[in-house]
């Protein structure tokens, strides 16, 4: 506990910076996943291949995708951008699928009747199919949450500052303290993310607050009965 308070400075300006390392690739993640996991979803014979193929990223070893980036691009490998652009690869492997998913779980009578009433292609999608994938997708994002957060650390391997630090450092000088600061500093990370998304999740999808409440009266219901 001595060496945490007299290193809290420390151990906040490594929170940021790995805050800001993993948030980064969240948010790109999720943007370059909607337009992949929507041709996932709407042609069915590159589905499978796109499914694949991205899923087949998230097998890449970290350690080894941080080198091989920048000796494909070209660019240095001790610097953040190599790791943002490393978690965005797995984020984007995670959250392809997850869009796909989500709008597969979409009914198509909830489609037909939108075209009925006159919603075109692009405005039924951002309208009715992609609120009504909302929970199946956010739930892909948090997962990609917590697993960026969780893997970020790695980027102490190549030079790059972060939580990581702590576990290194604390490894090499044999203290304890520092490695477990580490570990619960990634935990409430990926703790406070997840609550974010919960709470965005719940306030632009208030419907799915409705449903809930409605499938734990049934289980009351029937509890009683």
């Amino acid at each position: 506990m001595n060496w945490v308070l007299d290193n809290l400075d420390m151990i906040v300006d490594l929170t940021l910076a790995h805050l800001n390392q993993s948030v980064i690739p969240i948010i790109v993640g999720f943007v370059l996943s909607l337009p992949l996991g929507w041709v996932a979803w709407r042609y069915r014979l590159v589905r499978g291949p796109i499914i694949v193929l991205t899923g087949l990223l998230y097998t890449i070893p970290s350690l080894a995708l941080l080198i091989l980036l920048p000796a494909t691009l070209g660019y240095s490998a001790i610097s953040a951008p190599n790791l943002i652009i490393a978690l965005t690869i797995y984020a984007v492997a995670i959250l392809v699928r997850a869009v796909s998913d989500g709008l597969d779980s979409v009914d198509d009578d909830i489609r037909q009747a939108a075209t009925a009433i006159g919603y075109g292609p692009v405005r039924r999608f951002f309208a009715v199919e992609f609120p009504l994938a909302g929970p199946v997708i956010l739930a892909g994002l948090r997962v990609t949450a917590v697993s960026t957060v969780s893997l970020a650390t790695v980027g102490i391997l190549i030079g790059v500052t972060n939580l990581g630090y702590l576990f290194t450092n604390g490894l090499q000088r044999r203290i304890i303290p520092e490695v477990l600061a580490g570990v619960v500093a990634v935990v409430v990370v990926a703790l406070l993310i997840d609550l974010l998304l919960l709470l965005v999740g719940r306030a632009l999808m208030p419907w799915t607050r409705a449903a809930t409440v409605t499938r734990a009266q049934a289980k009351a219901v029937e509890a009683i009965a």
